[in-house]
This record gives structure tokens, sequence and C-alpha cells, in this order.
């Protein structure tokens, strides 16, 4: 199956108007909050993953859908913003792979660590693959652990209300 049959399976199999919630990890010192929101329009390609159910979950995201931004590393593992999906996946057959592209939404008003959604595990952090397959680099967010992520990290600001607060 070529990349424009996923592309038409995946979208023939998307539920019309459905949000769907996600979690993307990356190394600072690969590409950070700071350049993601520095990036034209905050906009940028997100790419370069490899495993296959990670691939999968990028395969099953739509426009419209929320990521969390989180930065892994050994010293700083915490979501740290939230983006959207406006482009979803593409192949790019010059580099041989495919990506999806985001657009910077917000700023969380206080990062969440990995040890303190830990801590949460039992209340309320159930399905979350962060917790079950920590290496994965793509993962889903359940919706009632994206609003109790959100309520521990204060929510976000979006960039009209980060703008606000520079004047």
């Amino acid at each position: 199956m070529d990349a424009w049959e996923r592309e038409t399976e995946r979208k023939e199999g998307e539920t019309m108007g459905k949000r769907k919630y996600w979690l993307l990890k990356t190394e600072p010192r690969e590409w950070s909050w700071a350049e993601q929101t520095e990036a034209a329009g905050g906009v940028s390609r997100w790419d370069g993953v490899r495993n296959r159910q990670a691939l999968n979950n990028m395969l099953s995201m739509s426009s419209g859908d929320l990521c969390f931004f989180y930065h892994s590393g050994a010293a700083d593992r915490r979501i740290v913003g939230v983006v959207e999906v406006v482009k979803p996946w593409y192949a790019d057959p010059e580099k041989g792979d495919g990506a999806v592209d985001v657009r910077s939404v917000g700023e969380m008003r206080r990062p969440v660590g990995l040890e303190e959604i830990k801590r949460e595990e039992g209340e309320g952090m159930k399905g979350f693959a962060l917790l079950k397959q920590p290496r994965l680099s793509v993962v889903p967010v359940p919706e009632s652990v994206w609003k109790r992520i959100c309520e521990m990290g204060g929510g976000f600001a979006d960039a009209a209300e980060a703008s606000e607060d520079d004047e």
C-alpha cells in the first residue's frame, strides 16, 4: 500500500468532528519549545519518527487534533506546551519518510513533569501510554488524561494571551 492509499484509508476511517489528543516527545537539544514558537507562524514539520507504533499514531492524526509538546531527555522530562496538527500525515519521497505539520497553540502556564504525572497514575492517568510505553515518541492521550494534565499545569496560554502579557 503506498502513501496515497494509506492517506485515503485514514481519511475514510476518521470520525467526523471528533478531536483527538496526542503527546509528541522531543529532546530540547534537537527541537525545543522555543524553536517551535519561533518557527514561521509557529508551524513546523514533525518528522524523524521511525518506530512503527509511533508512525501509526501519526497516521491517525487529523487537522485540529491537539498535542502536548513534551521535552524528553535526562534533565527535562515535562510537558511544556501545546501544538495543533495543521497538516495531517504526508509522505516525503525525497527524504523517504513522512510527517505532520504542527502549529504552536500555547505554552503551559506551569510545565507538568513526568514525576508529577506518575504520582497521579492512580488518580486518572489510566490508559496513558506515556506511563506504559515510556520510550514511544508519539502517543495518544485519552481526553480525561488531557483534561487532568491541563488542570495540573494551570492550562496553557494561547498566542493572543501571551502577546497581551508582553505589553
